[in-house]
């Protein structure tokens, strides 16, 4: 009888560590993550105009690692003419030597069809530390070097060393709502390109929210001609995941 005793015994405890194991299984997180976001906006009357902005990330934890893809897309269209068009790409890859300092490779690829930059390709390392890390505010800031090689809308390339320095920013007003704010600056004797992407998020249901955001995108130098500065403000619906 002990002998059965114990054999139970033995069965609950065993059962009850697989439970817990089964248990831990399902709500572990998984290391991927990422979102979706789509705008559009069309009208029709006096004059046919059509706009899209369009953002898909991708990221993935391992340990102190974590990488990132990002891609972007936007345009619009006037009366049957191209106004906008513009594409872009980045890869990052970050390593966490501490509980605030990291350093992180990057890949940025641009291409926009109205700008007197026509593409840019940038290639950097960086240090970074993150300033401040709470429930509701979280602050990081890098700085490193580079290179980059672009092309210029009147035929002309530049290539050359660089200096990149980049902030990111995000405030979580409640459960379903926040603010993010991403500026990254890449200085070379050529030209200086900065870039701020400014985005108030609010959740409509389940995993989709509702996204408001102001993009700047400007270069100190380009051809004759060109404007420095491009401005973009979208409203779109964004499923994460």
């Amino acid at each position: 009888m002990l002998k059965i005793g114990n054999f139970v015994a033995v069965f609950l405890m065993m059962s009850g560590v697989a439970f817990g194991q089964a248990s831990q299984a399902v709500v572990e997180e998984s290391p991927w993550s990422g979102a979706f976001s789509l705008g559009y906006l069309s009208t029709s009357g006096n004059t046919d105009t059509t706009s899209y902005s369009t953002k898909f990330n991708v990221g993935f934890l391992s340990g102190d690692w974590a990488h990132a893809f990002n891609a972007a897309a936007n345009g619009a269209d006037d009366t049957g003419a191209a106004t906008a068009e513009a594409f872009q790409a980045g890869w990052k890859s970050e390593y966490n030597f501490t509980a605030h300092d990291f350093i992180f490779g990057t890949i940025d690829w641009r291409k926009d069809r109205f700008s007197g930059v026509d593409k840019q390709l940038t290639e950097a390392v960086s240090y970074g530390r993150r300033l401040l890390d709470t429930p509701k505010h979280l602050l990081s800031a890098g700085l490193g070097v580079g290179y980059r090689q672009a092309d210029l809308s009147d035929g002309t390339s530049e290539s050359g060393v660089i200096g990149r320095g980049s902030i990111d920013y995000s405030w979580k007003f409640s459960e379903t709502a926040g603010f993010d704010e991403h500026i990254v600056v890449e200085s070379g004797s050529d030209n200086t390109y900065f870039e701020s992407v400014s985005a108030v998020r609010a959740k409509l249901i389940n995993d989709f929210a509702l996204v408001l955001s102001y993009t700047i995108k400007q270069n100190s130098d380009v051809p004759v001609g060109n404007e420095k500065t491009d401005k973009l403000s979208a409203i779109s619906i964004e499923y994460a995941f």
